[in-house]
């Protein structure tokens, strides 16, 4: 990561804000140069290609999304491991209600490339399956048996509450900690 006011750190710092609003495709270059205040010799000196930029805009995203708030604002709000998979509801139910929730980033560059082989998909698609790896350890750690297949029905629930919450549900993420409960009750690990 270079110095925050470097070339770099602009074009992608502009990146992140227009591509979590109006995602990969309808931003275009010429956009995030502008947003940036960098020459567009710039932006390609440090990132061979828009679908470079993408890739380095799911890295950050999951930086700061991921681990830097889901997984720690998980982790400050309850102690144990089923706690915590029940507090990542209350933590989307926040983000939410903010005016400003644009959606999953990583659910959204997945659904608006289609190509299963483009890298910038791939790269989504990697990033959902470390959430997946977040929410395995958890049910491992809450003794689940079936850890993975948990986590998967776990990540349903999420990206489920993540679409509804995008159609106007305030209450998703509620529901799906409904739900939730009743997935840990049937694995035997109740929050």
């Amino acid at each position: 990561m270079g110095a925050p006011d470097s070339a770099r750190e602009r074009v992608l710092g502009a990146a992140y804000d227009l591509f979590s609003r109006h995602g990969v495709r309808a931003v275009g270059v010429d956009s995030i140069v502008t947003a940036s205040g960098v020459a567009k010799m710039s932006l390609y000196r440090n990132f061979a290609s828009k679908d470079d930029l993408a890739v380095a805009f799911l890295a950050r995203r999951e930086e700061r999304w991921t681990d830097g708030w889901l997984r720690a604002e998980a982790e400050l709000r309850a102690s144990t491991p089923a706690g915590r998979l029940l507090a990542i509801f209350d933590v989307l139910g926040e983000w939410f209600a903010r005016d400003d929730y644009e959606g999953c980033s990583f659910i959204n560059v997945m659904l608006e490339i289609d190509d299963r082989e483009h890298m910038v998909r791939r790269a989504s698609v990697a990033h959902l399956a470390r959430i997946r790896d977040f929410l395995r350890s958890l049910a491992a750690a809450a003794g689940i048996e079936d850890a993975d297949g948990f986590a998967r029905q776990w990540h349903i629930l999420m990206k489920g509450a993540i679409v509804a919450a995008a159609e106007g549900d305030r209450d998703a993420a509620a529901r799906a900690q409904d739900l939730g409960r009743l997935l840990l009750e049937r694995h035997g690990a109740a929050g």
